[in-house]
């Protein structure tokens, strides 16, 4: 069945059934509905004290599917070893011996969903070419997948289009209603067409008004998500606007457990502060529950039924619980909102203010308290008595529940979900897209937060391997290749269990420049197939032409936990790969000069691309003339990016070619005072229409990039 057909079909939609009261219902639409609590008078919320019964039960028949695409996968990797033995003993009939695997995406805006989509092309064997000159196969091996803000993006989008494959994406990319037509930006989708773009805001701001008119409280995130949904799922009526979180349950492919578990990422924050440190509760997102594992909350809660008022679990009114809360959107845009990273920066100080202003100007009721939140009301986890009791929590005693970026805490991999002992995974995947230099590769802070992690006050229970600090990965490249850590076993005993190998990817240049801005808006087909491209490469070695063995490796990294847990023999061929690629406990701690300085949030570098996610056409005027403070709308700073292809092939749907390369020049364009003319005459037209409050909206954008 396609997805369509079930967003008609599935219960589970927000106002499609069971409305108890018409007036607090507005169909179905982003507007959540009013529905019968379950009949059974349980709780909704759990002690996190292991996997949901629901978990274990999509357990059982993934691991089915995981058992034989991963031992085909091994099969091939190690088709060229001299012993493979310990293979028939890890797929005997005795199945805990078999690996289980899980794979993390790492947010960056657009550059992580992108380049983190020719990762996962390279280990999906629907990708072209990918089981001969990739991992292919290793995706339909792994029993999770977790994505955090831009990463997120990914895995939302293959998860809630029916399982979709990159490859297919990249097959309808040239068409204009593809899945990432990122063409133009969503602040501006319809360039010069200014009619389009009032009407796509007119559209968004309606149904972010509904939501209100329902009686939940709303911020920028909801309109965040709405636009965002247009880049996700351009099939689906109005953009998805009714698909929900929890309607994956009932999608045949996750269901029979043809596909990993997905898991998105945030991070709970208060409203008036700004430092987000690794002692914020780190929660996470399944189709069946969202909560956290952290001391400080220790709960988790029916996804379905977010938004209903509950005490310590139970609704306050059995006849009256809420569905649709969990729109799909709004949780991807809840790991995304990034909004206040750019309220720390005095040059940006003047945007946000702006963009705060107009917004709280056009939209009833929007939340006056820091809107980079995402608000959860009513607090799902009101009054419930799992936090531990040496531990101090406001979050169960407050009326509303605010969630921010996942990355904000400096964990911009989501592998917490993944390291976690209840999930008894022997290898993690981590695909680093972030941006930490000067020129926006990764450093591994994302790696080294997360180990520190495990010994801060909400570190109880999680163990991570060994990692250096952030100048050796530089000083000593291992962020310039796939690396290994927690190799080891033995080397682990005194973390509080052994955690899984990881498996570090990193973002690096191949074919074509990945290193793209974080605040890049938007993506033309060229450039969108040479991220996914390069993505590719990266996780290959550059298909195996780096590293002929790389293949074996990856197989080496895979049953290494399992092998040291018999006391079985470990190929030979395994001990070169480790000696290869697994990081031996060296250091060079000296301070390393890509490290000076993040362009990404340097001074004009926001205002920069918010002038190229507009065309160029300045914000004052897209917004009406009743902007104050310090800007300025006669004039603006344009990036564009020439691409240059140096390709032969003709073909736009092979992911893994060997003969493309290209190059990105970045140049700063004159202002044009005819368009601001245009664009000025434009927003006088259109002053009195809600739909530059929408706009405004959409620009905030910007701030929610990781």
């Amino acid at each position: 069945m396609q997805l369509r057909n079930i967003l008609q079909a599935s219960s589970l939609i927000s106002g499609l059934s069971l409305a108890a009261d018409s007036s607090s219902t507005t169909g179905d639409g982003y507007a959540p509905s009013i529905i019968p609590c379950p009949s059974d008078d349980t709780s909704l919320v759990r002690n996190a004290s292991g996997l949901s019964t629901a978990e274990t039960d999509w357990l059982k028949k993934r691991d089915a599917y995981t058992k034989e695409a991963l031992h085909s996968f091994l099969s091939r990797a190690t088709s060229n070893f001299s012993d493979t033995s310990l293979l028939s003993t890890l797929f005997s009939s005795n199945s805990s011996n078999v690996p289980k695997i899980g794979i993390a995406c790492s947010g960056g805006g657009y550059r992580a969903m992108l380049s983190g989509a020719g990762m996962l092309a390279a280990m999906d064997n629907r990708t072209d070419g990918a089981n001969e000159h990739g991992l292919g196969g290793l995706l339909q091996s792994s029993t999770y997948l977790s994505g955090l803000s831009g990463g997120n993006w990914l895995t939302g989008t293959l998860a809630w289009n029916n399982w979709t494959s990159v490859q297919e994406i990249v097959d309808h990319m040239s068409e204009s209603d593809s899945i990432w037509n990122i063409t133009k930006s969503i602040v501006n989708p319809g360039g010069s067409n200014l009619t389009y773009t009032i009407e796509r805001w007119e559209s968004i701001v309606q149904e972010v008004q509904a939501k209100s008119d329902a009686g939940f409280n709303i911020s920028l995130s909801d309109l965040w998500a709405r636009a965002l949904s247009y880049n996700f799922f351009p099939s689906l009526p109005d953009a998805g606007s009714a698909l929900t979180w929890s309607s994956l349950r009932d999608v045949d492919v996750f269901k029979n457990g043809e596909m990993p578990l997905p898991i998105t990422v945030a991070d709970g924050r208060y409203p008036g502060t700004i430092v987000i440190n690794l002692n914020a509760t780190l929660f996470e997102f399944t189709p069946f529950e969202m909560g956290s594992w952290d001391p400080s909350l220790n709960a988790f809660t029916d996804v379905k039924y977010l938004g209903t008022n509950v005490t310590n679990g139970k609704p306050v009114n059995k006849d009256q619980c809420v569905s649709g809360y969990d729109n799909a959107g709004f949780v991807i845009a809840t790991s995304a909102s990034l909004f206040n990273e750019f309220s720390l920066e005095a040059s940006t100080s003047t945007y946000y203010k702006m963009i705060n202003s107009f917004a709280n100007k056009y939209v009833n009721n929007l939340s006056q308290d820091d809107d980079d939140i995402a608000i959860y009301a009513p607090n799902p986890f009101k009054d419930t008595e799992f936090v531990d009791r040496n531990y101090t929590s406001s979050i169960v005693d407050a009326d509303d529940l605010f969630l921010v970026d996942g990355g904000e805490d400096g964990q911009n991999l989501p592998l917490v979900p993944l390291i976690k002992k209840e999930r008894d995974l022997d290898v993690v995947f981590a695909l680093d897209i972030s941006d930490n230099t000067d020129e926006s590769w990764p450093s591994g802070v994302c790696m080294t937060n997360t180990y520190e992690r495990q010994y801060s006050k909400q570190g109880k229970g999680m163990a991570f391997p060994y990692v250096p600090d952030v100048n050796t990965f530089l000083n000593l490249g291992l962020t310039n290749k796939p690396t290994f850590f927690g190799c080891d076993a033995k080397n682990l005993t005194d973390l509080e269990y052994i955690p899984p190998l990881v498996v570090y990817i990193p973002n690096t240049k191949h074919s074509f420049n990945g290193n793209q801005s974080t605040l890049k808006m938007n993506y033309n087909v060229t450039e969108r197939l040479g991220m996914i491209r390069n993505g590719f490469e990266a996780a290959t070695m550059g298909n195996f032409t780096d590293d002929s063995n790389f293949l074996g490796c990856i197989g080496c990294a895979i049953i290494r936990r399992k092998q040291e847990s018999l006391n079985a023999t470990l190929p030979p061929e395994c001990t070169k790969c480790f000696a290869d690629y697994c990081w031996n406990g060296t250091l060079s701690t000296s301070a390393n000069p890509e490290l000076s300085g993040n362009s990404t949030y340097q001074s004009g570098a926001i205002a920069s691309a918010i002038s190229e996610a507009t065309d160029g056409i300045p914000i004052t005027a897209l917004l009406g003339s009743s902007t104050s403070g310090n800007t300025t709308s006669n004039s603006t700073t344009s990036t564009s990016s020439n691409v240059t292809s140096n390709s032969n092939s003709s073909s736009n749907t092979t992911l893994n070619s060997n003969s493309s390369s290209s190059s990105i020049s970045s140049s700063t364009a004159r202002s044009s005072s005819s368009t601001a003319n245009k664009a000025n005459a434009a927003a006088i037209s259109y002053a009195n229409t809600n739909t530059l409050m929408s706009l405004l909206g959409a620009i905030t954008a910007l701030f929610g990039l990781i």
